[in-house]
């Protein structure tokens, strides 16, 4: 069983990803709507993923990213957000993302998760 946690200060994406990534029932889906919960959920759980917003109020999602891999440099985060700019993803992977997604579309979300989980 894998543990998935999935930060965004959207409840609405939240529910949505947890509905894309519940088809697979080697998955348990946690949440977090911030970046301190997310951290805190992180140094806790340690999950197998972390599906992270990009932009979040307080903490955005690259200074999330960047303390869980201070943290645990093995961590396997996967950054998304509407924003989906070429300097926002090359400043996500270079920081440590293991990729970027463009939110709303999460085409083919299932099977990156399950690629990234299964690597």
């Amino acid at each position: 069983m894998y543990t998935v946690l999935t930060v965004d200060d959207s409840s609405f994406m939240r529910t949505w990803i947890k509905r894309i990534l519940s088809s697979n029932q080697t998955i348990n889906t946690i949440e977090a709507s911030s970046g301190l919960e997310a951290i805190l959920i992180y140094l806790k759980i340690k999950p197998d993923l972390v599906i992270l917003d990009y932009n979040m109020p307080e903490l955005t999602g690259l200074d999330v990213l960047k303390r869980i891999k201070s943290i645990d440099p093995k961590a396997k985060i996967l950054m998304c957000s509407a924003l989906g700019t070429s300097f926002n993803i090359e400043e996500c992977l270079l920081a440590g993302a293991i990729d970027f997604v463009t939110k709303p579309e999460f085409n083919g979300l299932l099977e990156k998760v399950q690629t990234i989980l299964n690597d």
